[in-house]
């Protein structure tokens, strides 16, 4: 399964397609990242501005044709500080939806912090009790936790946020700096104090503003800008440090601070007497950056809820085969039997081919037409053929085009009963080409379906041979087949009629049949169609 897993923050907004592997873990193969500064101005209650929502959608637009190209089974997105507090958040995710088709959803402060826990100690070995610690442009998440969070808080002083409040001066005033610590203590004090209390064996920081500050820290102590900061301590001293310094310099020198993103200058004074000051307040010594964060959480969390879908996409690969399956099952399907018919179909579609002239395309919706067939059983068995076009139709397959959807549905429905007429829903809108299609796909599947009668599997593999004149069904079985038999020549006549030559029908003499074989075989055949 490929997922995509969107983080529409503050400050930036993030995005990861990752790969799932069997053992539920899972490997990212693309990212994009736009910082939109979607909280400037905008936080407390305020509204987004137009200008930050357009920079924004725009950026959503350009991920979400990144994620199709990609193929993803599902795009997860959450938004957070800035969206939530907005008056016009819901109207902004309404926007989200209508411009680009990506459904994101407004995650609470402490669900958030979850998430990102669940995100860190997945990438952090962490079995000691943990604090994990992410600092984003509008508000600050705090958690203590093994491999889930027992404490998570949120925390309104983000960048952005003190940054506006703060930060008056460049560089900024001393009495702006003491206000700032002062007003971050309030907020989290008895918080942490409680952290303290319960004790904690290591610190993990996530987020952009924290991965920033520890290798600026890291290339002015060492010279150089760190290659990777994956799981790179950073001692507190260096962090008390770099803030003396930032706090000293205009934004111009801030600029050529090695390691320091551009973007970032204007926000990394307020950045650094945040993160020093919560460091010193939890008395930590060091703290391993981690650049996974909540989008990361978000596929977890998608992970541990949707373990059998993700098993289905490993078993089904492709989605338009998933889709069929899903629908089958929910409708409560005979899978054996089902599984049955499309093989014959098949077969069939295959063996007569020099005849119909249709290709792979037709015979793939005449597979699915006979894996389907009779899911209208679900509602009831009178009618059932027209259930399953309904069904069908409005059954949600992805991957299908709505002209391919219709083609299914009639197929399916005119796998008994009547044979296709104008006047019928869905069938006298197809042009010539299509009608002769459905006609041709229905008529193979009824024969199909006849030569699983008894719904024992008897049947185990047909052969059409054209004589010139005439065409010759052979059929081979492994029992009883005389229900199959019967049934079959009830039907031939429609499918002779399509194919321009009358059919006759035999059974291949009788074998002695095993135990081995009566099992195997139909079991070999079905595992090629339905998975």
């Amino acid at each position: 399964m490929r997922l995509a897993a969107i983080d529409i923050g503050t400050n930036s907004v993030h995005m990861i397609i990752v790969q799932v592997r069997p053992d539920l873990s899972f490997e990212v193969i693309d990212r994009e990242k736009e910082m939109v500064r979607l909280g400037a101005g905008g936080l407390d209650g305020r509204k987004l501005t137009r200008a930050a929502q357009l920079a924004a959608l725009q950026a959503l637009s350009k991920f979400e044709r990144l994620a199709r190209s990609h193929q993803v089974d599902d795009i997860i997105a959450a938004a957070t500080s800035a969206t939530r507090e907005a008056e016009n958040g819901g109207d902004f995710l309404a926007a989200i939806a209508e411009h680009t088709g990506i459904r994101a959803r407004l995650i609470s402060g402490t669900e958030e912090a979850r998430l990102i826990h669940l995100a860190a100690v997945y990438g952090v070995d962490a079995v000691t009790p943990t604090v994990v610690m992410d600092i984003g442009g509008g508000s600050v998440e705090i958690t203590l936790g093994e491999a889930e969070a027992r404490l998570a808080r949120s925390f309104k002083i983000g960048v952005i946020r003190l940054s506006e409040r703060f930060v008056g001066s460049d560089p900024i005033s001393r009495r702006d700096e003491r206000k700032m610590v002062r007003h971050i203590g309030e907020e989290v004090d008895r918080y942490v104090a409680q952290i303290v209390k319960e004790g904690f064996g290591r610190l993990i920081g996530t987020s952009g503003t924290i991965l920033s500050l520890g290798a600026v820290a890291t290339a002015i102590d060492n010279g150089n800008v760190p290659d990777e900061v994956r799981n790179l301590r950073v001692s507190a001293k260096r962090l008390r440090k770099l803030r003396k310094h930032v706090t000293s310099l205009p934004l111009d020198e801030r600029l050529a601070l090695p390691g320091l993103d551009p973007r970032r200058a204007d926000l990394i004074v307020a950045g650094a007497v945040l993160f020093d000051t919560l460091l010193s307040k939890m008395d930590a010594d060091e703290v391993t950056l981690c650049d996974l964060a909540l989008r990361e959480g978000l596929i977890l969390d998608y992970i541990r809820r949707h373990g059998r879908a993700i098993a289905r996409t490993d078993q089904y690969p492709d989605v338009r085969r998933r889709s069929a399956i899903e629908l089958a099952e929910r409708c409560q399907w005979e899978g054996d039997h089902a599984r049955q018919v499309a093989q014959m179909a098949a077969a069939i579609f295959t063996q007569t081919q020099h005849l119909h002239g249709l290709g792979d395309r037709e015979r793939e919706w005449l597979e699915y037409a006979a894996l389907l067939h009779d899911i209208g059983t679900h509602i009831s068995y009178e009618r059932h053929h027209r259930h399953s076009y309904y069904l069908i139709k409005n059954g949600d397959l992805r991957g299908f085009e709505p002209a391919e959807i219709e083609i299914i549905a009639l197929v399916a429905r005119y796998h008994r009963r009547a044979t296709p007429k104008k006047d019928h829903e869905g069938y006298g809108d197809l042009t010539p080409d299509r009608r002769r299609t459905v006609r041709l796909l229905g008529a193979i599947l009824r024969v199909a379906e006849t030569l699983d009668r008894s719904r024992h599997g008897v049947v185990t593999a047909v052969t059409l041979r054209d004589r010139g004149t005439d065409l010759r069904l052979q059929i081979e079985a492994t029992g009883d087949a005389e229900l199959e038999l019967w049934a079959s020549r009830r039907q031939l006549d429609v499918l002779a009629a399509e194919l321009g030559k009358p059919i006759a029908l035999a059974r291949l003499p009788k074998e002695a049949p095993t135990p081995s074989r009566a099992r195997s075989t139909p079991a070999r055949r079905r595992q090629s169609i339905g998975d």
